[in-house]
């Protein structure tokens, strides 16, 4: 896997539009287990791969330093040589001083192609170092997607509890035949106004047969005070 597809990789999961996936979903607590545990496995799968490139960088860090401290190295053997070259060559002896003379251009030689493997080395590591700053920046904001992926789910699961058991509460509401109780109260009432209705007439009726009664026996009584009446005048004539 090259860098530049796993830092498009790391990229294009760490900008994942969880909200439109989870707005698509028929079940969302299937769906989201099955998201996360694909999205754990990308972000595993991203790791090892951002460890390795930050293996191969230390590595170039590494041959870089050898190489820097190598062109020290035999920069100061140069040195070392000349010095001994122009000892030798005060002393008189021209033949050893050529001799280590050479070994001072060896050594230069050695010191200029060991600067210019970590010169070359450079831009290299360069560029490497912000690549793995990009991936670790990455594989950062897919951890904590993971996290708001979890959370998610967590809620979404509940919302979905929550509403299946208000549709089964309506659904069940609906076979059941609600009556209202002022309904039930009024009619009642109005079988208690009949009753009261029919008593009141009963006792209308026995009032009116008591004062038929009466009016009877008052008839009866006039008609006996006219017989009196009647007898007493016919004894006064």
């Amino acid at each position: 896997m090259t860098k530049q597809t796993i830092l498009g990789r790391v990229t294009q999961l760490a900008k994942a539009n969880i909200n439109a996936l989870l707005d698509q979903a028929e079940d969302p607590q299937k769906m989201l287990d099955q998201l996360i545990r694909d999205y754990t496995a990308n972000i595993s799968e991203a790791e090892q791969a951002v460890a390795a490139t930050i293996g191969n960088l230390r590595l170039m860090e590494q041959d870089h330093r050898e190489d820097v401290d190598a062109a020290k190295e035999w920069g100061d053997k140069a040195l070392a040589a000349s010095r001994k070259a122009d000892e030798l060559r005060a002393a008189g002896s021209g033949a050893e001083a050529d001799k280590f003379d050479n070994l001072a251009k060896v050594a230069l030689g050695r010191q200029l192609q060991s600067e210019k493997e970590a010169k070359t080395a450079e831009p290299t590591i360069a560029s490497q170092t912000v690549v793995v700053d990009k991936l670790k920046s990455g594989l950062d904001q897919m951890k904590s997607k993971l996290k708001e992926l979890k959370s998610k789910r967590d809620e979404l699961v509940a919302r979905a509890k929550s509403a299946q058991a208000q549709n089964q509460m309506m659904d069940s509401v609906k076979n059941i035949n609600v009556l209202d109780p002022t309904s039930e109260l009024s009619r009642f009432e109005d079988k208690v106004r009949r009753e009261e209705a029919k008593a009141m007439g009963k006792q209308e009726l026995a009032a009116s047969s008591l004062d038929a009664q009466f009016e009877q026996l008052d008839s009866v009584g006039d008609s006996a005070e006219v017989e009196a009446r009647l007898a007493a005048l016919k004894t006064s004539s």
